[in-house]
């Protein structure tokens, strides 16, 4: 069979754009699928957006308690429209360059769907590969809570692009994204109420690592519930009123604005996948560990197959894809999950890699922990940033680190190191023993590793 190309990859994200770089390096002819705007979640509507956006909040937060490190400023405050338009300059700057890497290829701005295993169409065009890599991202979940859809909600997306802060604020879910974007929200004046189904928020984490963000939370005037149930939604004039349960008890909360957080879902409606006769699983595309779905020339990666949502993952699974489509013959490569890395960019900061206590105690893996407390160590209190802990984990018997978390100043970068270790298979011995620099952030993590070497049995 003549194919019009050797690859074509459906989306143009982060993952999209790795796999079809992967591929044309592997000398295949690479076509691009997708409708735009071009430039993927992660520029657009993700990451990048968010992390722009954060930067005004924290920088605000720390103006305010200029008198704890004598210093005197006047009043401080934030222009929400301003901060959007900080952004949005970035973020163009960063689409452009994206848009340019992706116009190096034959690049379809339409939607594609499948309509056999080897053939899609294309805006009416209907063309052929030899291989498929699906990259379609994620969209927001839909969930039926009664009343929701008729008191109206926003989600990220629009979280991202208000221009006017309203007054008050519902944002509903725990996790990452609904963190970051709460506490955004409070830092800038809004009145913020975070409702969470778990005990805790970030419920992925292990529990120690998410309360000190909570104690910050709280500290900062957001009304937290953790704990509850749903029930129902109301108008009341202005209002937008939550009936939930918590603790046991029935309670309200009302506000002039719902941030839908609770989650997101895999982009694979309307790819027709069904007659390239791909296995889905409750919107899911199913891949194995090579990235192959079902059909051994058809490829998924990155948010649409839901092992991950994380851009660096998505991009490493992609990479892995483009390789084995253009080497079959070839060992198959392989995404090494042992370094799976999550960061949350909340005050403090939370990130882990690796194995967890949660993980470890579900799959019954022999671990040894122990933890510091950043209200402890000499330079998170010379910062004034002494909320949170690092924890590590290792095996009883040699010390190998198996994971690591840090809820703290500067998480996101300090668990970097530990998956530098992890990589070559370090142990806590190792880590106690590297020279670090005082007083840094960065040498906290030498205490528990030299509390663990002492108990490693080997």
């Amino acid at each position: 069979m003549n194919f019009d190309h050797d690859m074509i990859v459906l989306g143009g994200g982060s993952a999209g754009y790795a796999a079809a770089r992967t591929a044309r390096d592997a000398g295949a002819d690479v076509a691009i699928v997708d409708p735009g705007p071009l430039g993927g979640l992660c520029i657009l509507r993700g990451c990048m957006p968010s992390k722009a956006i954060l930067r005004s909040s924290d920088i605000l937060a720390l103006m305010r308690r200029a008198g704890e490190f004598g210093l005197h400023t006047g009043d401080v405050g934030a222009d929400l429209g301003a901060i959007i338009d900080r952004k949005d300059r970035l973020i163009a700057e960063f689409a452009e360059y994206r848009i340019e890497q992706l116009r190096e290829f034959k690049l379809y701005e339409e939607y594609g769907c499948f309509l056999s295993p080897h053939e899609i169409d294309v805006g009416g065009q209907t063309l052929s590969a030899r291989t498929f890599v699906i990259a379609t991202g994620s969209v927001v979940s839909h969930v039926p809570i009664p009343g929701l859809d008729d008191v109206g909600y926003i989600t990220s997306d629009e979280a991202l692009e208000l221009r006017h802060a309203p007054a008050s604020m519902l944002v509903l879910g725990a996790g990452a994204v609904a963190c970051e974007l709460a506490q955004f929200y409070q830092r800038i004046g809004v009145d913020v109420t975070m409702i969470q189904r778990s005990h805790h928020i970030l419920s992925g984490v292990d529990e120690d690592l998410a309360r000190p963000v909570e104690a910050r939370f709280r500290e900062e005037g957001l009304k937290l519930f953790t704990g509850t149930h749903l029930h129902r939604f109301e108008q009341q004039n202005r209002l937008k009123v939550a009936h939930f349960t918590h603790e046991g008890e029935e309670k309200t909360a009302a506000a002039e604005v719902i941030f839908q957080a609770l989650g997101r879902r895999p982009n694979s409606t309307g790819l027709a996948l069904a007659k390239a006769q791909v296995n889905v699983d409750h919107h899911r595309v199913c891949v194995d560990t090579d990235m192959r779905t079902n059909q051994s020339h058809i490829f998924a990666v990155g948010d649409v197959n839901n092992v991950h949502e994380i851009v660096h993952i998505a991009v490493q699974q992609a990479e892995v894809a483009g390789y084995n489509a253009t080497h079959p013959d070839a060992p198959q490569r392989h995404v090494d999950e042992r370094l799976t890395m999550e960061v949350t960019f909340t005050d403090p900061q939370v990130s882990t890699v690796g194995l967890t206590e949660n993980s470890c105690q579900a799959n019954d893996v022999p671990y040894l922990v122990a933890s510091y407390r950043f209200d402890d160590h000499g330079k998170s209190i010379c910062l004034g940033e002494t909320h949170g802990l690092v924890k590590l984990l290792c095996t009883p018997q040699t010390g190998e680190i198996l994971g690591a978390g840090v809820c703290g100043p500067e998480a996101a970068e300090l668990i970097h190191e530990l998956g530098a270790i992890m990589y070559f298979r370090g142990t806590v011995d190792d880590l106690a023993k590297i020279p670090h620099y005082h007083p840094t952030l960065s040498e906290i993590l030498t205490y528990p590793a030299e509390d663990l070497a002492e108990r490693v049995s080997g």
